[in-house]
């Protein structure tokens, strides 16, 4: 009996561990994908550069390529992601992947034009080494306006 409520205590002793490490996560990648939109915003390449992972993809309305032309395409202003509105986001982490699903409104220059345009933005990062980087950013455009 002495063994069972032992393992029993240990089993919830890790439970609770594992659960405010998951809840750690979350919260730094929410804050880490707030970050990447202000890096965005601010054409900030070098912090962007050190969070793409070297094989990400990114998805978009006109096209998807890798982390250079993504790199180049912010630097030179071929997309000026001005400003990300976020209406909401959820996590989810799975082993040393976390999901992250933001629905946003996004003010952005894009060929010389300012458009904005609401979308589901989906985010996957890859903890490596003891850092989150970026391994997938996809935009679906929402058809349906949301409220406000």
């Amino acid at each position: 009996m002495k063994y069972l409520i032992t393992g029993l205590f240990s089993i919830i002793i890790s439970m609770q561990f594992s659960l405010a490490q998951n809840s750690e996560s979350k919260t730094e990648i929410i804050q880490l994908s707030k970050d990447k939109w202000q890096w965005m915003s601010d054409k900030n390449v070098n912090k962007l550069n050190k969070l793409f992972h070297e094989k990400a993809v990114f998805v978009h309305m006109g096209g998807s390529w890798g982390k250079e032309q993504e790199i180049r395409i912010i630097k030179d202003g071929g997309i000026w992601y001005k400003k990300a509105d976020i209406k909401e986001v959820t996590v989810n982490i799975i082993d040393n992947t976390a999901i992250l699903l933001n629905q946003i409104d996004l003010l952005a220059v894009v060929g010389g034009n300012e458009v904005t345009n609401p979308f589901e933005v989906t985010e996957v990062y890859i903890k490596q080494d003891d850092e989150w980087k970026l391994g997938s950013l996809s935009f679906t455009k929402l058809l349906t306006p949301r409220g406000h």
